[in-house]
């Protein structure tokens, strides 16, 4: 499905530019393009998205606490981008292995991460918050657009092992901008590798305005390249987990890449470190409260009789239970003595690594003798 190329005035007209199943009011809406990618997902299965919703956002408050009160380094706040990550990582098939960026804390979550790995990173405490081959997914990767070359090159293995996985990659519009991420494509359409690219789009790169570095909707790059888009609304859950399943199919039918750009927005700062108030209008921040993918959910399914305030009111509970276990894992963590960062490096001791723990073990030394 091509996007509309037409060129973005502002962020609030972006989002009228992109196919949906439901509207910002909760009206359920016809795109036979999307619907027939879920026509099996029921009241139940809504709920379902509801819910890892509702949890999504409590982890991330509880994130953006635990780095105020000084428990955490650092925390990359992903409020506002829900759906786009929910409604497309519950599309995964569970042999699928993904490449995340650093604001991907629902994709961690519905890959079935423990509370304590949305904080063991930004706590400083290992390089990697979880197994990674346990929840088939990647590292955190902070290098912008870095992620999109290593999934490439799994997926190129897919590719020559005849694997029925696909490798998918997150990142931001910002990350559109970096080379890396237009070398991933190349390779990806040369070698027709089964990866889907998913594309962010939350309007910021840090304070720059993606109306600056992009005046053209950004899944109209991937055609260029070779490679199918669709641009999607990134706030409306069932409209994302129909464009993961469209490029899922595509890539694992042995077509190649595929490439969604999730229309959606940063409604936090860009990290912790981060004040949008200095660049960012606040009646921007206001529209786009409106456009909220957990209360758009949410009225679709009080219009239809499908959801009611116990149930809500249960999601929330379950959200509040994911946050305690959370704090308390962080709380809990007893960090490492500092030679221990060369432990598992590799899987056998060699010289290099051993000469490099002994200059370090004198580094720190040096410390207690002065």
């Amino acid at each position: 499905m091509s996007p509309q190329i037409t060129p973005i005035a502002d962020t609030t007209q972006d989002l009228e530019l992109t196919e949906r199943l439901i509207a910002p009011d909760g009206t359920r809406l016809s795109n036979p393009e999307l619907e027939r990618y879920v026509a099996d997902v029921d009241a139940v299965q809504l709920r379902a998205l509801h819910r890892d919703m509702v949890i999504l956002r409590r982890i991330d408050a509880e994130g953006f606490a635990l780095q105020r009160q000084g428990q955490l380094g650092l925390w990359a706040p992903c409020q506002g981008q829900e759906a786009a990550q929910i409604g497309t990582a519950r599309a995964l098939d569970p042999i699928d292995f993904v490449f995340p960026s650093y604001r991907e804390t629902g994709v961690i979550y519905a890959r079935g991460a423990q509370p304590g790995d949305f904080v063991r990173v930004w706590r400083g405490e290992e390089g990697a918050p979880f197994d990674p081959a346990q929840i088939r997914m990647a590292p955190l990767q902070i290098i912008i657009g870095a992620q999109t070359l290593h999934a490439v090159g799994y997926a190129m293995g897919i590719k020559f092992e005849k694997a029925p996985e696909v490798a998918v990659t997150y990142f931001g519009d910002g990350a559109t901008s970096q080379g890396d991420v237009n070398e991933a494509m190349v390779f990806a359409a040369s070698y027709q590798a089964p990866v889907v690219f998913v594309c962010q789009n939350n309007h910021w790169a840090i304070s720059e305005p993606v109306a600056l570095q992009s005046q053209y909707p950004i899944a109209g790059r991937a055609p260029g390249f070779g490679i199918p888009s669709m641009r999607v609304d990134g706030n409306d859950v069932l409209a994302c987990m129909a464009a993961m399943r469209w490029a899922l199919a595509h890539a694992r039918a042995g077509k190649g890449p595929a490439f969604i750009e999730a229309v959606t927005y940063r409604m936090g700062p860009h990290t912790t470190s981060d004040d949008p108030t200095r660049y960012r209008d606040p009646a921007e921040l206001e529209a786009w409260r409106t456009r909220d993918p957990i209360s758009r959910l949410e009225a679709y399914l009080r219009a239809t009789g499908e959801i009611d305030d116990e149930q809500i009111a249960a999601a929330h509970a379950d959200a509040d239970v994911m946050a305690r276990e959370m704090r308390a894992a962080c709380l809990s963590m007893v960090t490492r003595e500092p030679l221990a960062v060369f432990d598992g490096v590799y899987a056998e001791a060699h010289t290099g690594i051993s000469r490099q723990r002994d200059e370090y073990a004198a580094y720190l030394a040096s410390f207690e003798e002065a």
